[in-house]
């Protein structure tokens, strides 16, 4: 009875907090108090919640509850709703123009005899057709090389909207590692023959044969933009058409193929002979295409009887080491390819670089993917690829603006399921909010200390009494600004001229990241007293705020990435505390250092991370020098200071 008057009694003290009577304005001011109250006594509670549904949510993405079936929203698209025209006489030309390319291979011809063979071609076909040469003079100088294409004009409009079909010479297999697109060049030619026949096209139509892999198409849009990249040097556009809404570049380095694939990634290494033709359609520093791009093509593949996958991802993923009764379970089997398959697209977009040709038209709005062909056996090769690029392209035809209905924002577990924005969002954000509550209440502990009363009450006992002191935000604000200049700095010393030359700069540079910012302790050696706060608290505190915005922030650009950032900082920078202890404090410092730094002990990783800055612009090497880094040293701080 007595358990019950007193469960009783608190449910009417809380009612009449929540429905009080009297002053309404002292009434609301109560229950902000007592809300804040609450939210502070259990505050080490609520962030343990957060962060626990934060990466048990990522988890949860590549779950079948979180996705669902692709759709299209653009209802003018009508994937699939025409009769194709391409038959074997487009084949044979595909044939007769492959035949021609090879003997320019085999006599090791130079960019400009291809370019200017790509041009007498255009021009035989009828259309109006130009090079344009270009050298890049940056870090990268001597990369160079002639870009053809030509413009079909619309019979039907002014030309004010076009579309391109584009194949670079060099294919991107194995990172574009000199494999010929000789193929994709091929089918590039057969097409712009087979569509000058119809007079049904809505808008130009531009062939774009560019030179190198990726490097070509950066001079060609920039030039046709009229974007000034500093390290480029490129000759003016003759021929130029309208605004560019869609574009479809094709990679078909092998002989023929047996399945379609939706890559949504970066290139891997592949062995000479495979299965799959793959669609690739990550953009630069993490853009992706419209959706209803690429439900169309694998909606018009799937018609046309070319099976699609997502990647090169065919068989399923090896589940032997779980037990067989777990192994069979249909919904663990779909868990594990759905997460595979968002594996490798965390990891495509959060680096940044486009997996494709593709990725280049994305910067300016443009929605592209490519189309891209592993070396097979067979079954199907130019006719069946023709097929399905006629009826894409006389499906982008249909429109009459921009593709803008379905998704920007989306991550596809398989090639007819994705999840929403709304579905894996929310999984960062609450990390990113776990951090920001940490750091404010860091930021209020720093401002108060327990110490002894100088005169104890009449019973002499020595209670504990609270002490407001100060937090010297001004000192802390400056070794925060220190760390990024300091990030700066390392980044134009990577993209210089400087570090290119020696033998051992990524050791070198290594070195003094980790010696340099030693002396800050130095620098700041002070007493504190029980009226100021210490610098390690504050800085913590800024440390976390600044970094859930970062990755808030980050979060809606390149989901990928704020990913990344949230599982490598969340916990880390949280438990980041000083330690009385010299040795354990240098530990925890060596920790962050390696953490934030390390990465530059990959040579590999790190020149082309510096490749993709100096030629495509993408931003990853900045970002993790200037901000990411930065935030990294700023927690080692913590430890020694």
């Amino acid at each position: 009875m007595d358990t019950l008057s007193l469960r009783v009694r608190g449910f009417l003290s809380i009612s009449r907090l929540f429905r009080p009577t009297g002053d309404a304005n002292f009434a609301r001011i109560k229950r902000r108090r007592a809300l804040f109250s609450f939210i502070a006594r259990r505050m080490a509670v609520l962030k343990l919640a957060l962060f626990i549904t934060g990466y048990i949510w990522m988890l949860s993405i590549p779950s079948s509850q979180l996705c669902r079936g692709v759709y299209f929203d653009e209802n003018a698209l009508q994937p699939g709703q025409v009769n194709t025209y391409w038959n074997w006489k487009e084949v044979h030309d595909a044939d007769r123009f492959l035949t021609e390319l090879e003997a320019l291979r085999d006599i090791n011809a130079t960019s400009e005899q291809r370019s200017q063979f790509v041009v007498n071609e255009f021009l035989k076909i009828g259309l109006s057709a130009s090079t344009q040469n270009y050298e890049f003079t940056g870090l990268h100088k001597g990369i160079n090389g002639t870009n053809a294409y030509a413009i079909l004009s619309s019979p039907r409009v002014s030309g004010a909207e076009a579309t391109v079909i584009s194949a670079s010479w060099l294919s991107r297999m194995n990172e574009g590692d000199g494999t010929l697109n000789l193929r994709g060049v091929a089918t590039v030619l057969a097409l712009s023959r087979f569509v000058k026949q119809y007079s049904l096209w809505a808008r130009d139509i531009i062939f774009i044969v560019s030179d190198g892999h990726m490097e070509g198409m950066q001079a060609w849009l920039s030039a046709y933009h009229g974007v000034t990249q500093s390290n480029i040097r490129a000759e003016r556009l003759e021929l130029t058409s309208g605004v560019i809404w869609t574009a479809l570049n094709i990679d078909y380095p092998g002989h023929s193929l047996s399945h379609l694939g939706i890559f949504h990634g970066m290139p891997l290494h592949l062995p000479s002979v495979s299965y799959l033709m793959n669609i690739s359609s990550e953009g630069l520093n993490g853009r992706l295409p419209n959706q209803d791009l690429l439900n169309s093509f694998q909606h018009i593949s799937r018609r046309t009887g070319v099976p699609v996958v997502l990647y090169d991802h065919k068989d399923e993923p090896g589940l032997e080491w779980l037990p067989e009764s777990i192994r069979n379970h249909r919904e663990i089997r779909t868990y594990a390819a759905q997460a595979r398959n968002l594996l490798r697209h965390v990891r495509y977009q959060a680096s940044g670089r486009g997996s494709g040709v593709h990725g280049l038209f994305h910067q300016y709005r443009i929605d592209a993917f490519t189309v891209f062909a592993v070396p097979s056996a067979g079954p199907h090769g130019f006719h069946s690829l023709g097929r399905i690029i006629e009826s894409t392209l006389r499906t982008t035809n249909n429109l009459l603006e921009r593709l803008h209905a379905s998704f920007f924002f989306y991550v596809l577990t398989s090639f007819d399921r994705f999840v929403k924005i709304g579905n894996y969002l929310p999984s960062v954000i609450l990390i990113s909010v776990a951090m920001i509550f940490g750091g404010l209440e860091v930021w209020v502990d720093a401002a108060w200390t327990k110490r002894i009363p100088e005169k104890p009450n009449v019973e002499g006992s020595t209670r504990m009494i609270w002490n407001r002191r100060r937090r010297p935000v001004l000192e802390v604000v400056s070794i925060m600004v220190a760390t990024h200049l300091f990030g700066a700095i390392t980044f134009f010393f990577l993209t210089s001229k400087l570090y290119q030359s020696l033998s051992f700069a990524s050791a070198e540079l290594c070195l003094v990241t980790y010696l340099l910012p030693l002396v800050v302790p130095r620098l700041l050696r002070r007493c504190y007293s029980d009226d100021i706060a210490p610098l390690s608290l504050v800085l913590k505190a800024f440390n976390l705020c600044l970094s859930s915005t970062v990755i808030s922030i980050i979060t809606v650009l390149n989901f990928s990435l704020a990913a990344c950032l949230a599982v490598a900082l969340g916990i880390l920078l949280y438990i980041a505390s000083s330690s009385s202890n010299r040795a354990i404090g240098m530990a925890k410092y060596t920790v962050y250092v390696v953490l934030g730094f390390g990465w530059v002990l990959l040579e590999e990783t790190t020149k082309q991370m510096i490749w993709d800055w100096d030629v495509l612009g993408v931003w990853l090497l900045p970002f993790l020098c200037i901000v990411y880094f930065p935030l990294t040293l700023q927690a080692a701080l913590v430890c020694i200071i």
